[in-house]
């Protein structure tokens, strides 16, 4: 500390940091470049450059430290990015340290700033009647608590044989609000003796077994059981729980969830009639999406088009507008505007246009671009296409019929059945004898779909019908198809393929949207330069091969990118 609210630490010496109790709103993505984890609360900035922000707790650990678990030397405060180089914890045998640590160069021993914080005796009488001693085990255990096997760090009592993990396990809260039920949950030692319950019950944020024998979080008013783990994640930096203290019960009382509205985005009707039961219908409206009046049609369109809304194919009733290629299902137009989703802890605001420069967003679901409606959340920078906003945490499905599926809110190494690929999965909740689980992606594909030029319509195929030895090929690349994997087909063309090639590089992206931007006088067009001729970008020189802008008017090009877009 060099004077009062300033600070100058050795990962940023060029600079002298300024204290904020609050993190400054100027950082979209806010993480702490000590530990690597989202900035919340007190810390400390470079105003100068911008480019460096720390936790308060971070910025003030001690140079030096003298810790139990390593008496022969004392330990000096690095980071990962000074030695650059991969470093196991040899505490809690974390196998990357990406942040600050503690490091023995003549040992070659570290450990992560959060396990050399950590108290060395604890008092948790939930958990057990003793004190307990911060311990370490090069041989695997298990925890008496969660009854997960572990290795390395734990607290052990030296009075009897009763031995528990570090963090959630210890330091898990006595009650914690999670953004996937409604009441809170409380830290309850084991169901079974209490509610006579079989040994085990599922989870249902990881849609995993639950030995109920050990410490669960339990809501006794709907039966509400999950692990510790998975309940409250100290790793996940509040992203999906909080922790509640006795003494602010009461907020937590609603029984719905928050931020939920049924008010769609403000549109004027310009002129209705009435229909059926004397219903008054909106035949022509101004949306707030589009500059122009837009009409109400209910007839099948001969040529495809998209929604703006949801990007997926327009069909009856939507409105259009009569001067420009612009649609918009009627409801899409309904859309609330502001909406609550199991994946984010904060309402979501529906935006009619990305507010990235680039026009385009990457749904955190499905992980596909977007140039549609967003629900996004400007505090975390999160967003949702109109898809998966659509998607609850419980479903059923045809691919997967008669079981339910459950949205997975933790992470693990399990891949969607239908793709292969990885991401945020919804689990079969039916016995631990199914293992299917299903992605954002393929949970949102159409069940019926238009290819190109074809009258006839493809269908969703859920597996191949002919279990033969058979090679499989995709009639759109040529190349091999897994038969266990989902695939669209049609019937009258005998021709399957992969769902990637019906739908393209980017179905939820429409192409000739035209923007105005301060690098050129007239609006520019969104295209996809992947194929045909790549002109050269306009202010980098390089070719556009991909996402890009074009002028209608002249021969003008931009890359897709906030670089070229801010020049």
């Amino acid at each position: 500390m060099e004077r009062e609210g300033e600070l100058r630490h050795f990962l940023h010496e060029r600079h002298l940091l300024i204290f904020n109790e609050e993190l400054d709103k100027d950082y979209r993505i806010p993480y702490c470049d000590g530990c690597r984890k989202k900035i919340s609360g007190p810390n400390y900035s470079c105003k100068e450059c911008g480019d460096f922000i720390i936790h308060k707790s971070c910025a003030e650990l001690p140079r030096e430290l003298e810790h139990p678990l390593h008496p022969k030397h004392p330990l000096l405060l690095t980071h990962y990015y000074l030695y650059g180089k991969k470093r196991k914890c040899d505490g809690c045998n974390r196998e990357h340290i990406w942040g600050l640590s503690y490091h023995c160069s003549d040992c070659n021993f570290s450990l992560e700033s959060t396990c050399a914080s950590l108290p060395l005796t604890v008092q948790a009488e939930i958990h057990h009647e003793h004190p307990l001693t911060l311990m370490r085990r090069s041989v695997s255990f298990t925890c008496d608590a969660c009854g997960k096997e572990g290795k390395g760090m734990f607290y052990l009592c030296a009075l009897c044989p009763f031995l528990v993990h570090t963090e959630e396990c210890i330091f898990g809260p006595l009650l914690v609000k999670h953004i996937r039920h409604r009441h809170p949950l409380h830290l309850t030692k084991s169901l079974k003796p209490q509610l006579n319950q079989s040994d085990h019950r599922l989870c249902l944020l990881c849609v995993k077994n639950v030995n109920t024998n050990y410490m669960v979080y339990y809501c006794s008013s709907c039966d509400f059981v999950t692990h510790l783990h998975c309940a409250a994640n100290i790793n996940m930096e509040g992203e999906q729980w909080e922790r509640i203290e006795s003494t602010s019960m009461a907020k937590y009382e609603d029984p719905g969830l928050d931020g939920g509205s049924i008010d769609p985005l403000p549109y004027v009707v310009e002129k209705s009639k009435l229909g059926e039961d004397n219903i008054e219908i909106a035949v022509e409206i101004k949306h707030i999406s589009h500059e122009h009046d837009l009409k109400l049609i209910d007839e099948q369109l001969e040529n495809d088009e998209k929604c703006d809304g949801c990007m997926w194919p327009i069909s009856p009733p939507f409105y259009t507008c009569t001067q420009c290629r612009f649609f918009l299902h009627k409801s899409c137009v309904e859309l609330p505007s502001k909406n609550s989703h199991p994946l984010h802890q904060h309402p979501l605001i529906l935006l009619t246009e990305s507010l990235y420069v680039n026009k385009y967003f990457i749904c955190n679901a499905c992980r596909r671009r977007s140039n549609g409606f967003v629900y996004h959340c400007d505090k975390c920078n999160f967003d949702l296409d109109v898809q998966c906003s659509l998607r609850s945490d419980i479903m059923n499905h045809k691919g997967h019929e008669p079981h339910q599926l459950i949205l997975s809110s933790t992470s693990n190494d399990e891949k969607c059945s239908s793709c292969d690929n990885d991401g945020i999965i919804f689990c079969c909740a039916s016995s631990d004898d199914c293992k299917f689980t299903l992605d954002f992606r393929c949970a949102t594909l159409l069940a019926i779909i238009r290819y190109r030029s074809y009258e006839q319509l493809f269908t969703l195929c859920y597996k191949s019908e002919d279990d033969s030895d058979d090679e499989y090929y995709c009639d759109i690349c040529e190349q091999p198809r897994n038969p266990k994997y989902w695939f669209y087909y049609c019937a009258d063309l005998d021709f399957p393929a992969h769902p990637k090639c019906i739908l393209g590089e980017y179905p939820n992206i429409k192409f000739g949207k035209t923007y105005k931007f301060d690098t050129h006088e007239h609006p520019l067009a969104f295209v996809d330069k992947s194929k045909g001729a790549h002109p050269r970008c306009n202010k980098c020189g390089d070719f556009c091969d991909g996402l890009s802008f074009e002028c209608v008017k002249c021969n003008f090009s931009l890359h897709a990118d906030s670089w070229c877009l801010r020049r």
